[in-house]
């Protein structure tokens, strides 16, 4: 009889993408739509009628209205009644957990992985991160961090086996990294030069944003992040409303900013504390103290410069860096970043819009791991 050889191997075939539904290959369309419109239907499915026409996205079988009506019935849309009593079309919290989550796979799936997910540091503690290796058990420990494995070993190495005898002296606890916690302040420019010279910056800044936030809530949910914007003045905005936000005809009070960054922070129990700015432009205002607005746009101002200076030494005092993305290569501007820097200690990146998600992201990662005590 012949017998039969059966051999590992590998086959090679042509690669086909995965099938799309049609409603799927326009939700993906959709979602950047919806972000570049800030949250306004009616503009977002105009746009994807347009690009309808022009790349033949549905069939006869499947059209636009189609689409419409599954975004009903799935539960990203629904109807709405403004203040005016006019009728629309809104987004749902469910999209916006999509458009979210959409910036997340964008930006953070182009990093290399590393780990498990949890932010490390490189002292042991409490957590659930192994390291491999063991140290004696001490009073206190807890019973399941006890190796059983590593403690019965011991315990015939130092009885034998004719007198099994398990003592403390024979139990060993396996070493964990100590899992650590983070306060993070991301601040957004919205001045109105974040959409001047026909450049949209403030897209990219919303998507970094809510990849971040996306990142924080589902990986490291002790981990807290809230986000401001400044202009004129300065406010905390919800993670909710990130799909919605816009650029005012504002201009760049960043020492406002600032200081309610800090007055976030000292709030937060968390040892570890950062801010991250995303500006594209010079400080160019300040609110007095009788409320009144000072403002100069022609080159950077001594008295608005110096004070920005001074907020940059106050989170120092606070142990807060601040991590500078500026979204500018003006020699002046970036003379200004590089005193603002020296005055925090902190870090500064001078980058255009793309590869600013990927460099926040991997900052926070570093940030994390650095500054990490057991």
């Amino acid at each position: 009889m012949k017998k039969t050889i059966h051999k590992k191997g590998f086959v090679f075939q042509v690669y086909e993408a995965e099938n799309q539904s049609p409603f799927d290959t326009l939700f993906e369309i959709f979602k950047e739509l919806i972000t570049h419109t800030s949250g306004d239907f009616d503009e977002a499915i105009n746009w994807l009628r347009d690009l309808d026409k022009e790349y033949k996205l549905t069939t006869a079988e499947y059209t636009i209205d189609d689409f419409i009506e599954d975004l009903k019935k799935r539960g990203y849309i629904k109807d709405d009644i403004d203040d005016k009593g006019n009728g629309g079309t809104k987004i749902t919290a469910k999209t916006e957990r999509a458009i979210r989550q959409q910036a997340l796979n964008n930006i953070f799936g182009k990093l290399k992985r590393n780990g498990s997910g949890n932010h490390k540091s490189k002292s042991p503690g409490t957590g659930d991160e192994h390291t491999g290796e063991f140290r004696s058990y001490q009073f206190g420990d807890a019973l399941d961090k006890v190796s059983i494995t590593e403690s019965l070993k011991n315990a015939q190495i130092n009885h034998g086996i004719g007198s099994f005898n398990l003592t403390e002296d024979d139990l060993v606890v396996e070493e964990t990294l100590h899992k650590s916690q983070m306060s993070t302040v991301l601040m957004i420019d919205i001045s109105h030069s974040m959409i001047l010279y026909g450049e949209d910056r403030i897209t990219p800044a919303k998507k970094v944003a809510m990849a971040l936030a996306e990142l924080i809530t589902t990986r490291y949910p002790k981990d807290t992040l809230d986000i401001l914007v400044f202009g004129n003045d300065a406010w905390l905005i919800k993670i909710k409303d990130l799909p919605y936000l816009t650029v005012g005809p504002y201009h760049t009070n960043t020492v406002a900013g600032l200081q309610l960054a800090m007055d976030v922070l000292r709030r937060k129990r968390h040892t570890n504390k950062q801010i991250f700015m995303i500006t594209d432009g010079k400080p160019s205002c300040l609110r007095m103290p009788d409320g009144q607005y000072y403002k100069n746009s022609m080159g950077l101002d001594d008295f608005i410069v110096n004070k920005c200076y001074d907020s940059a030494q106050q989170a120092r005092r606070l142990h807060i860096p601040i991590t500078t993305f500026m979204i500018a290569k003006d020699p002046y501007l970036t003379q200004f970043v590089q005193e603002f820097t020296k005055a925090n200690q902190g870090k500064a990146f001078y980058t255009g819009l793309k590869g600013l998600g990927e460099m926040i992201f991997e900052d926070y990662e570093t940030n994390r791991k650095k500054r990490i005590k057991g």
